[in-house]
């Protein structure tokens, strides 16, 4: 690639004034800036459409970053993280209007509280890259050239050397994400060996402001305080010691009455599977990396999931070992979620009531007595929980505030006051002992098989009209997929729509790559994860797009799960 100067690239833009827009696609190319880099690697062919994709090189002699930054994955990452949010931050200030449409933007990907890998920056002992969008100027569609010098040779130059040199950034600030996040990352590490599924820290801020802002709620939030029974002790390798409630392996239950926190301790848990920034308040809420949110799902699509540990028989005689259904009930759906995260490796699972089927999750003895068990498929969660972690070592963390049938089932019982927790244990414990529920158990002394699926690549098309591949992804929610629409919000831990780009894109990776209807969906997961750990995101599209984020094996089986055009060999 033939590289210019920033000179040259001024000419050039002055040269297109006037001109259509489309000639800024001469542009494409790379600037040497002095001090960085510049690239243009995609040119918006209109005003109105979807901003230019350009990245910046800056090398570690301009930059300047200490090597004991970005030692390890964990502080290169936290570094990163660090960097796109100065960026974002530079960009979210009044700037001045350079004419049409999205004439004048400078955009990076918009980070969430949790600290992810993302391909909008990556840090090396080679140098910083940063990956961001530009709305080129223009009148109707007509080029601006002058602002649009102003623009390349004058904007970005100026947020590039204030946000990605550290001579221009704090270097508390910088030590203190970096160490944060390592913390953090080695705390979850060591979950298994505390034989805990999470720790949530004491201090720690679990309430958020609102549900559509993840900031912490600071005025009449009560700090966390962990019962002397739960708390734990660990020694950080930065942050020296702390102390919090450990939640031990097995079925813990989270009980109280409504509005005393119950719900948002464990929305901090299903989140505990990320890092989040400094002042977050849940700097030190780690969960084990494997813990997914189970709910129920009304009306998904489920494509050849035995459900039988659940679901032993339907009406009509319809098979429920090779369950599919183009409009799953409350039931099924739940049932479907909890097999099909066990399949990809889940090792715990996080379960609120409020979200759950009732007749998936509790049949009392009265109805028992009015309908026998030979007319009711379902059994219940109540009958599998503990077979789940005798047989197959999973872990359950339960909300409930309605059924005390539990207590016969869980290890530990935590119940919320104010939100303030206490180990109820014992007291359920004896209450359990003293009120028999006289329920018979259902579903056998096993939880019953894991049955590994395979999937057709012939189920998986992403193309439309004449585009070999078209998706599209505009929240968290929702990924387009070819002409199919696949629905994601139901998966609750997905916190960053560059996730979703990132799994619509690891679909098609897998598809041409991976799915070849002999390998199991674990296996297949499990190379897609290979791939991202050896060549990182780009390996998933070649654009050198800054907008993808790291996800986990477990949200891309969930989007494959409710794929309506799946098909599994059978």
């Amino acid at each position: 690639m033939t590289l210019l100067s920033q000179d040259q690239l001024r000419s050039l833009l002055l040269g297109l004034d006037g001109q259509s827009y489309k000639a800024y696609k001469s542009l494409q190319g790379a600037y040497d800036c002095g001090d960085f880099t510049l690239y243009l690697d995609y040119i918006q062919g209109d005003p109105f459409a979807a901003p230019s994709q350009a990245r910046v090189w800056i090398p570690q002699s301009v930059a300047q970053f200490p090597t004991d930054l970005y030692r390890n994955s964990s502080r290169a990452v936290a570094l990163a993280d660090y960097l796109t949010r100065q960026f974002y931050q530079a960009t979210r200030g009044p700037s001045p209007r350079r004419g049409s449409g999205k004439s004048g933007l400078i955009e990076i990907v918009r980070p969430s509280q949790a600290v992810l890998g993302r391909s909008a920056a990556q840090v090396s002992e080679a140098g910083v890259e940063l990956r961001f969008t530009v709305g080129l100027p223009a009148f109707g569609r007509r080029i601006v050239g002058r602002q649009a010098a102003e623009l390349l040779g004058e904007d970005v130059p100026d947020i590039v050397l204030a946000t990605a040199c550290y001579g221009s950034l704090s270097a508390s600030e910088i030590e203190r994400h970096v160490t944060v996040i390592e913390d953090g990352d080695w705390l979850r590490s060591h979950l298994e060996t505390l034989g805990l599924v999470a720790f949530v820290a004491d201090g720690a801020i679990l309430p958020r402001r609102s549900g559509v802002d993840e900031r912490p709620l600071l005025e009449a939030a009560t700090p966390f305080q962990s019962p002397e029974s739960l708390r734990v002790m660990v020694d950080l390798p930065n942050g020296g010691r702390i102390t919090g409630m450990g939640i031990p392996q097995g079925i813990t239950l989270i009980v109280g009455g409504g509005y005393h926190g119950k719900s948002t301790l464990l929305k901090a848990l299903e989140m505990g599977i990320y890092n989040h920034i400094p002042g977050d308040g849940r700097e030190y809420v780690v969960a084990d990396p494997s813990a997914f949110k189970v709910r129920a799902e009304d009306g998904r699509s489920v494509t050849g999931v035995d459900i039988s540990p659940f679901i032993n028989h339907l009406p009509q005689g319809k098979s429920t070992c090779a369950f599919s259904t183009s409009n799953a009930s409350g039931s099924t759906s739940q049932a479907a979620n909890i097999m099909e995260a066990l399949e990809v490796g889940a090792k715990v699972l996080l379960v609120d009531e409020d979200t759950s089927a009732t007749n998936f999750m509790i049949r009392d003895r009265r109805m028992q007595a009015l309908i026998a068990k030979d007319r009711e498929p379902i059994t219940p969660f109540v009958d599998k929980v503990r077979q789940l972690w005798g047989d197959h070592g999973v872990s359950t963390v339960l909300v409930m505030g309605g059924s005390g049938d539990y207590f016969d089932m869980a290890d530990t019982v935590i119940a919320l006051d104010s939100y303030v927790p206490q180990d109820v244990t014992a007291q359920a414990q004896a209450i359990a002992a003293k009120y028999r529920t006289d329920r018979a158990t259902e579903g056998g002394l096993h939880f019953g098989r894991l049955t590994p699926r395979r999937i057709r690549p012939q189920g998986i098309d992403p193309s439309q009209g004449k585009r070999d591949v078209k998706l599209k992804v505009r929240s968290t929610d929702e990924i387009r997929f070819g002409t199919e629409e696949i629905d994601l919000s139901a998966v609750e831990q997905l916190v960053e729509p560059g996730q979703a780009r990132a799994i619509a894109v690891a679909i098609v990776h897998a598809q041409r790559h991976y799915l070849d209807g002999q390998k199991p969906l674990a296996g297949v997961l499990d190379a897609v994860l290979a791939d991202l750990k050896t060549q990182g995101l780009d390996c998933l599209d070649d654009r050198r797009r800054g907008d993808l984020v790291y996800f986990r094996a477990l949200e891309l089986a969930a989007a494959l799960n409710r794929l309506r055009t799946l098909q599994v060999v059978i």
